[in-house]
């Protein structure tokens, strides 16, 4: 199991993964809004998405979990 956490502060901008979707390695899971750029947040590996912790315009810190991915 993989916990996809946010890299910096910001706004969750679109949520492109669901539960019970299969991704691959570098397949965009989140966009994340911060300074006004946009920033993707990627699989770390092949997976199903398991939970997604967030919801569209919800704050974030870094470090926050965002999905979890079983491997």
């Amino acid at each position: 199991m993989s916990e996809i956490k946010s890299p910096m502060a910001g706004t969750i901008f679109e949520l492109i993964a669901a539960v019970g979707d299969a991704v691959e390695e570098g397949d965009e899971l989140v966009i994340l809004e911060s300074m006004k750029m946009e920033i993707p947040v990627e699989a770390p590996n092949d997976g199903t998405i398991a939970e997604v912790h967030v919801a569209q315009g919800d704050q974030v810190q870094e470090g926050d979990l965002l999905v979890t991915l079983n491997d």
